[in-house]
């Protein structure tokens, strides 16, 4: 997600201005490094022309994500804090997760740790590299207990790393790899394109033109098996400080299913911890 702090992404690349001392984030960045994504390197600043031809709500909820007179976003590093449940009937368990997205190359790193029944620890990692989608779970961090790749998680984890950046690094989106479509004064579609598959979503918008949900298709993993369902994003508040970039308050992923809604992450990212254009090693 976004940067609570105005100048952030500023940095010569391989500047980390955090350096936080978490395992998590340890276990991360070599898989981000494993992963050998490239490198970017600061670009030109996002100027009014760069608009133009947009839908107007599209301009508008460019403006209010203060992407005018920043550079472009070329990575970004996040923690969220929250909750999460793998089934419907489950009970939550507490989650954190740290990710990194990059532009460079359309690529996702998220790796996730909960403690079932507060002891046991599943660390589970959610990767879109090179065009294809993963999500490895391992009981303790060291047994395997699902693996799922295949087009469907190619398709599924390319939405994810849609919504990252509608949310936390629109100029990620400001490039060719991805379309922009009008449907009113409070909404529009993007498509975003890579390694020949193309994915879509609506964003809602409010009268400032902030987010407040992202809906999508994608693939629920169910005890059933794979179901392709709506996903959506809804998003409560924002943060607008002054001179800080906006920064989505509690928000939740939420399946629609035929039983009903099976909302299964809840939480937010963590001010002071979303850095930007953080090299990949």
């Amino acid at each position: 997600m976004i940067s609570t702090r105005a100048g952030a992404g500023r940095g010569s690349v391989g500047e980390d201005p955090l350096r936080p001392k978490d395992r998590l984030h340890d276990r991360l960045m070599a898989d981000v490094a494993a992963a050998g994504l490239r490198s970017g390197h600061p670009e030109g600043v996002v100027t009014d022309a760069d608009l133009v031809g947009l839908p107007d709500a599209v301009q508008r909820y460019m403006r209010f994500m203060g992407v005018v007179g920043r550079p472009r976003d070329w990575s970004f590093r996040a923690r969220f804090v929250g909750r999460f449940r793998m089934r419907p009937d489950a009970d939550w368990a507490t989650a954190e997760a740290w990710q990194y997205n990059s532009a460079v190359e359309i690529a996702r790193v998220f790796v996730l740790r909960i403690r079932l029944a507060h002891l046991v620890p599943v660390v589970g990692r959610d990767t879109y590299v090179h065009g294809r989608g993963r999500m490895l779970v391992k009981l303790m961090n060291l047994v395997p207990v699902a693996d799922g790749k295949g087009e469907e998680f190619d398709h599924s984890e390319l939405i994810t790393y849609l919504n990252d950046a509608v949310l936390l690094a629109p100029s990620m989106l400001l490039g060719p790899a991805a379309s922009w479509a009008a449907v009113d004064d409070r909404s529009f579609e993007v498509t975003l394109t890579d390694a020949a598959q193309s994915v879509t979503a609506r964003v809602f918008l409010d009268e400032r033109g902030a987010p407040v949900d992202f809906h999508a298709d994608r693939y629920a993993t169910l005890p059933s098996g794979l179901a392709l369902a709506r996903w959506r994003t809804p998003v409560t508040t924002w943060d607008t400080a002054p001179s800080q970039r906006p920064l989505p308050g509690p928000a939740k992923a939420v399946y629609d299913l035929p039983d009903g809604p099976f909302p299964y992450i809840e939480g937010r990212f963590m001010p002071g911890t979303v850095t930007y254009n953080i090299a990949p090693g």
